[in-house]
């Protein structure tokens, strides 16, 4: 049986602040949504980044003659206790694996360290071991390699090793149960989440004359370990696998209106945006001329273009484009643009933005 529902306004892409975005923030927008939509969706992907993602961390550590974690080392400046909370600021990133590898599978990276007279000589009577030194050439991909964990004022040669697990969360050293604890190894906390900070804001938006609607803003912190995109893809997968198992109660199926009104408001609005000339959203005089030298008018004929093509224009390079894509951003419009559920495509663009102009003005466009 089916239930015919109304129309649902939905987003149809995320925005990516691209002046703000690094390796590890990112700025996310998203709209619009119906009322009370952006609360559901925003605390939902935030709970679920902050506490169910995974990423590597040391589970443990043994070192050559050392047997608990409450005493110095000769020859090393800080103690045990010292080097461990050191070794909880190491941020792993795990490589692709195949779909045979087990997501829980545990790994032991054994290092032989060699620091011979030569090296602490040249650091002025101390070298400095950090992360890289202990984990060259593993499966794992090391955030900040230069991470310090001890200082040795001596030659020495000593075995590491560090045991590396997947886990979600924060688990304290009492709940690593899932190994066999060898001789002189001290088990560590772990932290897991490479998820820093998830803030969420939700906003009035306007679609067409009504001005309720929610944008939801998503600010993503990670520490490295995964890129604040992975995040947030990786929790909305998340999302919809814990919401698969209400499928199996439905009983009826949902129709939702297409909204044909909306849909002509919607193309009223995109040809009030298409039909403005070039001139009219502040380009460079260098992209301007461009574009007049390829007969590009309107932001209608702009928006219709691939981007391969528009660098094959004359004296168009990459700056002038990263320009336009910025613009047309604005605009909420971009290069290569389907077009076709309005109606509109490359061959009759410059007719509909004619027609539209006759139609506004009552006299045809010169």
């Amino acid at each position: 049986m089916t239930v015919k529902y109304g129309k649902f306004e939905m987003p149809e892409k995320i925005k990516l602040d691209e002046s703000s975005h690094t390796s590890t923030y990112a700025r996310f927008i998203v709209e619009p949504f119906e009322r009370g939509f952006g609360h559901t969706v925003g605390n939902t992907l935030r709970r679920i980044m902050l506490g169910a993602l995974e990423a590597p961390s040391i589970m443990s550590v043994r070192i050559e003659g050392v047997p608990h974690e409450y005493m110095a080392i000769e020859g090393i400046i800080q103690d045990m206790t010292h080097i461990i909370l050191n070794l909880k600021g190491a941020l792993l990133r795990r490589h692709t694996v195949g779909e045979d590898a087990h997501p829980r599978d545990i790994k032991m990276i054994t290092k032989i360290l060699d620091i011979s007279e030569e090296m602490i000589e040249k650091g002025g009577g101390t070298y400095k071991v950090t992360l890289k030194d202990l984990m060259a050439q593993t499966d794992y991909e090391i955030v900040n390699p230069d991470h310090h964990i001890f200082t040795a004022t001596k030659p020495m040669v000593k075995r590491v090793d560090l045991r590396i697990g997947m886990g979600r969360g924060y688990v304290p050293s009492e709940r690593h149960n899932n190994f066999e604890r060898q001789v002189d190894e001290i088990v560590m906390d772990s932290a897991f989440s490479p998820v820093r900070i998830v803030n969420y804001y939700v906003e009035n938006t306007r679609v067409g004359q009504d001005t309720d609607f929610d944008r939801l803003i998503l600010e993503v912190t990670t520490d490295g370990r995964v890129t604040p995109v992975e995040a947030l893809t990786f929790a909305a997968q998340i999302a919809i696998l814990h919401l698969e198992v209400f499928e199996t109660i439905k009983t009826h199926s949902i129709h939702f209106d297409k909204g044909e009104m909306q849909v002509n408001r919607d193309r009223d609005e995109v040809l009030q945006k298409l039909a403005l000339k070039i001139n009219e959203i502040e380009l460079s005089v260098r992209s301007t001329n461009c574009l007049a030298n390829a007969n590009i008018d309107t932001i209608g004929e702009l928006v219709v273009m691939p981007e391969s093509e528009m660098l094959r224009f004359r004296n168009f390079g990459k700056k002038s484009l990263t320009e336009i894509k910025q613009k047309l951003d604005e605009l909420g419009l971009s290069l290569g643009m389907d077009l076709s559920k309005y109606g509109i495509n490359r061959d009759n663009i410059k007719q509909v933005i004619q027609n539209y102009l006759q139609e506004k003005t009552g006299t045809p466009e010169v």
